[in-house]
């Protein structure tokens, strides 16, 4: 399917039904208008469906789930500016430094964003399989949803642990709290019961949808990380899951790295699951040239507007990156050049992007090294042109690396180390593959992040690798239990039946 074709149907969908958050998981929209009188076509069925899709697309907005695990990692910081802005009455700085209030505007949001997921979900679920319309693909509909729910849960359990947990869209008490164990259980078993109805080739028709290839990358990432989440080695299970996706046949390393990450990268082969985005239909969802880059960079990119100067990358990445490895040009620094190539002079003063920062507090407005993994196109405006590039939640090197971390853990790197699709990966990006002994738990750590910046993964890794707990640029370290946000104080006052994280 075409990607303006997908945009007009996923646009049309926000009309067919109001969107519910996830304080009114017990609404029943058709108490008083059945089911079958508001399904007239299978259309209708498969557009409402597609209103789940939707609630994936704020993702990578300023105030989102995106935010919030990128700022409380090494990767991502907003210090203060040195005029004033930016510092956000705190919120920022709770996050870099691992001291995040339940009242949090980031916490909330993304929180919303999780829960309103799975109640989206949860209704469309009810609905498809309430219907009496019947036609071929009805129960794979229902299964893509189910994985996707799943998926949000993945996303709670590991921000927040303990969650509240209802897959009865009907359900009219509010939701009890689930334990970790209970909700891996769930997530594991979901993937397994649906996996098999779902898409297996990943076709243009199910682009931006749920296939095997998807579930099976979340079932591989939910078992490498079970030895944190509820301390069972399951290794050898995510080998397993790895190699599912890799037996599909339809995915590979591309030859250049930034495709991936173009504005049409719809053609990735690569790219397993992306939330699809659109200047029109996807408005204020994806603008990360105004949340990193300051008002200089329009003469390089062509833009419109004022850039809102706020993320950049934490002092001292950077360094993780070898001056010959090119996915260290996913991020801006040093002289700026137009888009001519030549030197930008302002008021006589050289444009540099430096990629330190020398007061915390007052970050110049030129200081830190800016982010440019996904390709800009030329005059955006924030809420007249955002970015097209389709956002990119899992990649095949993600399996692939997966799979062979699970075998490092397992003390058996060496029978993967020479997978052709597995070295590509570093030497797409000027670099030599890995040799069994490169693979220290540091440099592996070092590697994910250089391969997926600002892709979301980070705090994650980093909680696995043990790092989260160190001290790090303008950040004290972390106690060793403080590895889950508080649930924020909004979720806590709507339901009784929450029991806040340990130390908040």
């Amino acid at each position: 399917m075409k990607k303006s074709l997908y945009k007009k149907l996923v646009c049309t969908a926000f009309f067919v039904f109001s969107l519910f958050s996830c304080t009114n998981l017990e609404e029943d929209v058709f108490s008083d208008i059945p089911i079958d009188d508001f399904f007239q076509s299978e259309k209708e069925v498969l557009m409402n469906a597609g209103r789940a899709y939707t609630k994936l697309q704020r993702f990578p907005e300023e105030f989102s789930l995106w935010t919030l695990v990128e700022m409380a990692s090494d990767e991502m910081v907003a210090p203060g500016r040195d005029d004033g802005w930016v510092w956000d009455n705190g919120r920022w700085h709770e996050l870099h430094t691992h001291n995040v209030s339940s009242i949090n505007k980031i916490l909330t949001y993304a929180w919303n964003y999780v829960f309103e997921g799975i109640s989206a979900c949860n209704e469309i679920i009810y609905e498809t399989e309430g219907t009496d319309i019947t036609f071929p693909e009805k129960d794979r509909v229902v299964c893509e949803i189910k994985v996707l729910r799943a998926y949000f849960y993945y996303l709670a359990m590991d921000n927040w642990g303990n969650v509240p947990f209802t897959i009865d869209f009907t359900e009219k008490e509010l939701p009890v709290q689930k334990d970790r164990k209970f909700i891996f259980d769930y997530i594991e078993n979901e993937i397994l019961a649906n996996v098999d109805k779902l898409q297996a080739d990943p076709t243009s028709s199910y682009y931006g949808r749920v296939t095997q290839g998807v579930a099976y990358t979340l079932l591989a990432k939910l078992y490498l990380n079970a030895q944190e989440w509820i301390g069972e080695d399951r290794f050898q299970a995510a080998v397993d899951a790895c190699d599912k996706v890799i037996a599909i046949g339809g995915y590979a390393i591309g030859d250049d790295y930034f495709a991936n990450f173009k504005v049409y990268n719809e053609g990735s082969a690569e790219n397993i699951f992306v939330i699809p985005m659109h200047m029109v239909y996807t408005k204020d969802r994806f603008y990360w040239y105004t949340l990193t880059l300051n008002d200089a960079s329009r003469a390089t990119f062509g833009f419109k507007g004022a850039m809102w100067d706020e993320f950049i990358l934490e002092p001292g990445f950077l360094d993780k990156y070898a001056e010959d490895d090119i996915r260290r040009n996913s991020f801006l620094f040093g002289q700026q050049k137009d888009m001519a190539g030549n030197d930008i002079i302002i008021d006589e003063e050289p444009f540099i992007y430096t990629p330190n920062v020398q007061d915390y507090m007052a970050r110049k407005k030129w200081e830190g090294a800016r982010c440019c993994k996904y390709e800009y196109q030329t005059e955006l405006e924030y809420y007249v042109t955002d970015m097209e590039n389709d956002f990119v939640l899992f990649r095949y090197a993600d399996v692939l690396y997966t799979k062979l971390e699970a075998l490092w853990r397992l003390g058996r790197a060496g029978e993967m180390i020479s997978d052709p699709d597995l070295q590509k990966i570093r030497t797409r990006a000027g670099l030599e593959p890995y040799q069994v002994s490169d693979l220290t738990a540091e440099e592996f750590l070092d590697e994910l992040g250089r391969e997926f910046a600002w892709e979301g993964h980070r705090r994650q890794d980093q909680i696995r690798f043990g790092a989260w707990e160190k001290s790090g640029w303008n950040k004290p370290a972390t106690p060793v239990t403080d590895k889950l946000f508080p649930i924020p104080q909004s979720a806590m006052s709507s339901n009784f039946n929450l029991v806040q994280n340990p130390g908040y």
